[in-house]
């Protein structure tokens, strides 16, 4: 009888246990939910993008830098649900979910320890944890930029490894389609590669990933912006300008949880907020050494040129910052500061330094309780300032201005969206109208002029009916106070 239940036993399948990069994702989604609340309304950006597909509410300005990559990520959600909590979920498991792609791609080439913990220094940074349960491009571009990059060097291990081939082809793809002009930066070390080494099949897969991706972009160039030339120019005017500009004072302000620096001034913040990214370009270092010791350069040194490549344009090229254009090279940096950090740890036949493991321990829980704690703190003022537009949008509702409607001025874009308004501009980065034809809609719907509380006003507003409230000061077109609407 105990042969019998012994046989049985053994008989029984057990079920595989997850791996350390499975946990690190599946532990990546939950903190996601847990410090980025699923009620945080949509923010300025997101809103441009979502609202392409979502039918209940006009569609946002869509300058010309922005691609349609992210949109076409939420349309699943988006075409059925207008729960925002809905998208936070989906989104929040999708990063989890390629997060550990990402890292699947690495498999073979780094050690499982230090793929588990590259993801996990990544997905603690508190930029990542903001963004990633957001309908952000920046999180996607730099999940694809991992994994393109482990994929290549797969393929350059291994020429027979088909699905490390099409890996490249699908991860270039993603960049494009989320925003071209970061692909072709993370991917110039990449190309200059596959070219030196002359692998066409790898060229061939990497180029046409990044076709593929970027086409739509190309496309809606020559239908709306008169061509690809003429969108590049405008996407340069609207981010300032491109040339040489030193953001890495920008960038440095931007760790304290500015997600947006435009202008970027004030005092940089608490060196213990700072010292983490400090850091990283000397445990990049420490890291290629002991590729270069180990004698697996490559390796290394390829995600690390990336990592340069993704981020040489945002800390010099542009003249205002936010902490989420250098995701992508923060996921590329993950992987040789994971190996540079087990290296102290470990002796040669595998054990650990005791001391020397409590000092590594001690400094990286340091560096996620600060992490924790920005990320806490960015969302709670966010969640805070879109409580704000609510409450706008409630005033603005309460002086009739109900759809259809048309908001133009400061925010326009996201109290649009609040009120469920139609947005435009008549100036600015987002300029998509004219005051005459600010004046047409205001005779058939009607129309709120915002600007900050004490500034000026438009001058095709400045007859109609004031109001100040919440910090602006709202003009009403005299269209709807004579036809009763309100």
């Amino acid at each position: 009888m105990a042969d019998s239940a012994s046989a049985t036993r053994a008989g029984t399948p057990r079920l595989a246990r997850p791996g350390p990069t499975t946990l690190v994702a599946a532990a990546f989604v939950l903190v996601q939910l847990l410090l980025i609340s699923p009620r945080l309304g949509l923010g300025w950006d997101e809103i441009v993008y979502v609202s392409q597909v979502d039918d209940r509410a006009p569609a946002a300005f869509f300058s010309a830098p922005r691609a349609r990559g992210v949109t076409l990520l939420v349309a699943p959600v988006t075409s059925w649900s207008d729960s925002v909590a809905t998208l936070r979920v989906y989104l929040a498991v999708l990063a989890g979910l390629g997060l550990y792609l990402a890292l699947r791609a690495w498999r073979g080439l780094f050690p499982e320890r230090v793929l588990a913990t590259a993801g996990a220094l990544f997905a603690s940074l508190w930029v990542t944890l903001f963004y990633g349960p957001q309908a952000m491009p920046n999180h996607w571009v730099a999940i694809g930029a991992l994994s393109c990059t482990g994929c290549l060097l797969r393929v350059r291990a291994d020429r027979h490894d088909r699905a490390a081939l099409w890996g490249v082809a699908a991860s270039a793809a993603l960049m494009a389609l989320m925003r071209p002009a970061d692909a072709v930066w993370a991917t110039l070390p990449l190309l200059v590669l596959v070219l030196a080494v002359r692998h066409l099949r790898l060229l061939a897969a990497l180029l046409g990933g990044l076709v593929a991706g970027a086409a739509e972009w190309v496309i809606e160039a020559r239908i709306s912006h008169g061509g690809l030339t003429e969108r590049l120019d405008e996407a340069s005017r609207i981010q300032g300008g491109l040339g040489w500009n030193v953001a890495v004072g920008d960038q440095l302000r931007g760790l304290a949880g500015r997600t947006l620096c435009r202008p970027c001034t004030g005092d940089l913040p608490n060196p213990v907020i700072t010292l983490w990214w400090l850091a990283l370009p000397l445990l990049a270092g420490l890291g290629l050494w002991i590729a270069v010791r180990a004698g697996r350069t490559e390796r290394t040194l390829v995600p690390l040129a990336c990592s340069c490549t993704a981020a040489f344009p945002y800390l010099f090229m542009i003249g205002y910052t936010a902490p989420r254009f250098l995701l992508p090279a923060y996921a590329l940096l993950s992987i040789p500061v994971a190996d540079a950090l087990w290296h102290p740890v470990r002796r040669p036949r595998g054990t650990l330094r005791p001391l020397v493991t409590a000092l590594v321990a001690v400094a990286v829980a340091g560096h996620l309780a600060g992490q924790f704690l920005v990320a806490r703190h960015v969302a709670e003022r966010s969640l805070g300032e879109r409580r704000d537009w609510a409450r706008t949008a409630g005033e603005l509702h309460r002086l009739g201005v109900r759809p259809p409607c048309l908001i133009t001025g400061h925010l326009a874009i996201p109290l649009a969206h609040y009120t469920g308004c139609a947005s435009a501009n008549t100036h600015g980065h987002n300029a998509n109208t004219t005051d005459a034809d600010v004046l047409r809609t205001a005779r058939a719907m009607p129309v709120a002029a915002l600007s900050r509380s004490g500034g000026p006003s438009p001058g095709y507003a400045r007859s109609w009916a004031s109001y100040r409230f919440d910090g602006f000061d709202v003009r009403v077109a005299p269209a709807l106070r004579e036809g009763g609407n309100g």
